[in-house]
C-alpha cells in the first residue's frame, strides 16, 4: 500500500542552492540543535586557529572543513588576505562555495529557525529606494500603502538578509562594561529594507546573502591574529557591500578581551563611515569586482592617512579578489548589479 502524501517530506529551499558557513574553534556539537533545519544542506566548516586540532562535527551533516593548512595550500601566497585566529576567516568558505546563497553562522548561536526567514527574504525583493510604511509589502497580510509610487513596486533583488539576535545583544567592549546584564527578550516579527545610501552595522553572526549578486565585495578584511584591530571584520564587509530572522546568542564574549581588538577600530569608525559615504565608484566600474579593486584604491589614499594598516588593508582586498576570480573563474565578468 503506498505511503500517504502527508508521510512525504517536502524538499528544503534552495537545497541545492545554498550553503552554509561556519567559522569555528571547537566541537560542532551546537549543530545538534540545528540539525532539523541544517542537516539538508551543505555545510562550509572554517577552523580558526590550530589546524593540528580534531574538530569534531555531529554525524550525519555533510560538510567539508577547511583549516589553515588547507587554506594556504589552496590559495598559496594569496592565504594572506584570509584572518587568522579571528572569525573574519570564514569569508573563505564564500570564496570556495559554488552556490548561488549562502547562510553563516556563529558556533554559539541556537537556532530561532532563522534560516527559513533568511532564505524568504532572499527570495523576494527589497524596496531601498522609498520606504513602505507596512515594511515588507510582499509579505501575507501586507502591501504597498497609499502613495508608493507603482513604478518602484517591483523591487530590486535582495542581496544580503541580515539577521538580528535573541539573549545576550552584540555590544561593542564598552557598552558590554556598562550593561553586563542587559538581554534582548523582545522578538519584532518585522522585515524592512535598509534604504539606499544608508550605511548600517552588519554583523556576520547570523547573515544570509546572495553570492552570484555580491560575493566578491563580502571580504571581512584583515583581522585577527598580526593585526591592530577585531571584532570589525563583518562591519567592514557590510559598509563595503551596503546593501528578522533571530538566533540565539549563547555567549558573552570578554569585554575586556573585546576593547583591546576593538578600541583602534571605535576611533577609526569616525573616519571610516564618512568615507564609506562620500565614495562613489566610476562608469567603467561594471563588475563586482571592478568596483572592490576601485574601493581598495580609495581605501588606500583616503584611509591610508590614518593609520598605515589601511595600505595593508587595500593590498589585501586586491588580493582577495584576485583569488576570488582563480577559484570562481567564471564569475569574473559578471555585471554588477
Amino acid at each position: 500500500m503506498a505511503g500517504s502524501p502527508a508521510t512525504v517530506k517536502p524538499t528544503p529551499i534552495l537545497k541545492d542552492e545554498l550553503d552554509i558557513v561556519i567559522p569555528t574553534i571547537r566541537n560542532l556539537d551546537f549543530l545538534e540543535m540545528w540539525r532539523p533545519f541544517f542537516q539538508p544542506y551543505h555545510l562550509i566548516i572554517v577552523q580558526d586557529g590550530d589546524p593540528s586540532k580534531t574538530i569534531k562535527v555531529p554525524e550525519g551533516f555533510d560538510y567539508e572543513l577547511y583549516n589553515r593548512n588547507d587554506i594556504n595550500r589552496i590559495l598559496g601566497p594569496k592565504a594572506s588576505c584570509i584572518s587568522f585566529k579571528d572569525s573574519a576567516c570564514r569569508c573563505f568558505g564564500f570564496m570556495v562555495s559554488k552556490k548561488k546563497y549562502i547562510y553563516t553562522i556563529d558556533d554559539d548561536c541556537f537556532q530561532i529557525n532563522a534560516l527559513e526567514q533568511h532564505i524568504k527574504n532572499l527570495l523576494s525583493p527589497s524596496t531601498p529606494h522609498f520606504f513602505n510604511t507596512l515594511y515588507d509589502p510582499y509579505r501575507e497580510g501586507a502591501d504597498f500603502v497609499r502613495g508608493y509610487p507603482f513604478s518602484l513596486r517591483e523591487g530590486v533583488a535582495t542581496a544580503i538578509s541580515h539577521g538580528l539576535w535573541m539573549n545576550i545583544p552584540d555590544y561593542d567592549a564598552p557598552t558590554q562594561l556598562v550593561k553586563p546584564l542587559e538581554r534582548n527578550t523582545r522578538y519584532v516579527d518585522a522585515v524592512m529594507t535598509i534604504p539606499k545610501g544608508t550605511l548600517f552595522p552588519m554583523c556576520g553572526m547570523n547573515l544570509a546573502f546572495n553570492r552570484e549578486l555580491v560575493g566578491p565585495a563580502l571580504y571581512f578584511g584583515l583581522m585577527g591574529d598580526g593585526q591592530p584591530i577585531g571584532r570589525y571584520d563583518d562591519m567592514w564587509a557590510g559598509w563595503c557591500v551596503k546593501g528578522l530572522p533571530y538566533i540565539w546568542h549563547s555567549k558573552a564574549s570578554n569585554p575586556f578581551v573585546n576593547l583591546k581588538k576593538e578600541y583602534k577600530g571605535i576611533f577609526w569608525q569616525e573616519e571610516i563611515i564618512p568615507f564609506f559615504q562620500s565614495v562613489k565608484m566610476s562608469k567603467e566600474a561594471t563588475t563586482v569586482q571592478k568596483c572592490y579593486i576601485e574601493l581598495s584604491k580609495e581605501v588606500k589614499e583616503k584611509l591610508g592617512k590614518v593609520d598605515p594598516y589601511f595600505d595593508k588593508l587595500a593590498d589585501a582586498m586586491v588580493t582577495w579578489i584576485e583569488a576570488w576570480d582563480e577559484l570562481n573563474p567564471s564569475s569574473a565578468e559578471k555585471p554588477a548589479k
